[in-house]
């Protein structure tokens, strides 16, 4: 009983720290929070395109097209947000984009032909990601260095909370259109609409200069994506990114796959899922408490580590045990690093390219999520169940090359400056 008692406490204290972080910060950065929510929350184009499409009688060739230029249409839109966060600012990027994408979205139930559909999935797309870049370098510049940790864990929070949420909005939505998907998409127009107001009025401009009154990107060179590639440490990075990223998705294409093939149980397969969902919601931000104390370097590697053992695990006889265990453990990975990966990029670099290196960490995350279910599938057409090995290996080498990547933040004055230069053209 008296265990009992003492976890509730423990857990009332968890709590009580994530509220008075989030009640401390500025009402810019609130706004950021709840903004990633919202923007998740309404992102649910992209499961509901295919249906549309078929619904519009264009064929599951044609679907899929659009459904590959929605991802393509993300994955530059990340790229991209990065050089409109720093040309524009951040809060001109974010209304930008929401307010783009509000317009693209609705405009899909009235658009006449098959390419106008699909050059307006790929820009929705494309606009509706401009934010993330912008949103986590305003973050991470209105945030003190010893809260990144913990402000990131919330900004995965409202991601994963507005990403589980996503589905059961657009099919209530759905429902209460009468199964129409005219509610569907003005659902997600308004939504990115009420975001594009909300930031426009709260955000700020220009972020204030730092403690030592050195210049924010904005003020300071514009950066290019040239003078991030310059930075040799931060490509290891990158690269650890793209290979965790690629491992890391295995379990929504490849999994399922071997699942079926060993004719094992679809309830094993989507409880696993599901327990994954609901542990980084219930765990990761009260653990970031504790792992923001923690160096960067053992974080990361830690994580991408458990990831590729994890997915490596996968490789024994499979069944029900094997299936959840092996789960846990890549989640436990998710889980421990998660909040510290995405706080990295915006101090990995001169403040001057904060934006950029930002962009480039989730482009490549992007890029991973988007090749890894095609490298996975391939692979597992040629060695069957055989595959989690290589996969665990490769999940191995991005836990070696993240760890030999991360230095200390550049606001330690630890960059060295040969390998970033300070302005380049852009």
């Amino acid at each position: 009983m008296a265990a009992t008692e003492e976890t509730r406490e423990e857990g009332a204290d968890d709590s009580a720290r994530i509220w008075a972080t989030f009640r401390d910060s500025s009402v810019a950065v609130k706004t950021l929070l709840v903004g990633v929510l919202l923007s998740r929350l309404g992102g649910f184009l992209n499961i509901f395109i295919v249906l549309y499409l078929s619904f519009r009688g264009y064929s599951e060739e044609e679907a899929s097209y659009a459904l590959g230029a929605y991802g393509a249409g993300g994955v530059a839109g990340v790229l991209l947000g990065g050089t409109l966060a720093d040309r524009l600012g951040a809060r001109n990027a974010t209304v930008l984009g929401m307010g783009a994408t509000a317009v693209l979205t609705a405009s899909l139930l009235y658009l006449p032909n098959y390419p106008a559909l699909l050059v307006a999935v790929a820009l929705a797309s494309l606009m509706a990601q401009l934010y993330r870049p912008a949103a986590a370098s305003l973050l991470s510049e209105l945030t003190s260095e010893s809260s990144q940790v913990m402000i990131f864990g919330m900004y995965r929070f409202g991601l994963n909370v507005g990403a589980m949420a996503a589905p059961l909005v657009g099919l209530g939505l759905y429902h209460l259109g009468g199964e129409s998907y005219s509610l569907v998409f003005w659902g997600e127009a308004v939504i990115a609409l009420v975001y594009t107001f909300v930031a426009a009025a709260a955000l700020p401009r220009r972020a204030a200069p730092d403690a030592e009154g050195s210049a924010t990107d904005a003020e300071g060179p514009a950066g290019s994506y040239r003078a991030m590639l310059a930075d040799r440490r931060y490509l290891l990075f990158l690269a650890a990114t793209l290979f965790n990223a690629i491992i890391y998705v295995q379990y929504l294409s490849t999994l399922p796959l071997d699942v079926e093939a060993n004719d094992i149980d679809l309830f094993w397969y989507t409880a696993a899922v599901s327990l994954n969902g609901f542990m980084v919601i219930a765990f990761e931000l009260p653990l970031a408490k504790v792992t923001q104390k923690w160096k960067t370097k053992i974080t990361v590697g830690l994580s991408f580590g458990l990831v590729g053992l994890g997915v490596a695990l996968y490789g024994l006889p499979i069944g029900a045990a094997v299936i959840i265990g092996a789960t846990l453990v890549w989640t436990l990975g998710e889980i421990i690093g998660g909040p510290a990966v995405f706080a990295y990029p915006a101090t990995a670099g001169p403040a001057h390219l904060r934006s950029r290196y930002i962009g480039g960490f989730q482009f490549m995350h992007a890029l991973g999520t988007a090749v890894g279910p095609v490298i996975g599938g391939l692979l597992f057409v040629r060695l069957g169940h055989g595959v989690w090995p290589l996969l665990g290996l490769i999940g191995l080498v991005a836990a070696v090359l993240g760890a030999a990547a991360i230095r200390r933040p550049a606001t330690e004055k630890e960059a060295p400056a040969r390998d970033v230069p300070e302005a380049a053209d852009a």
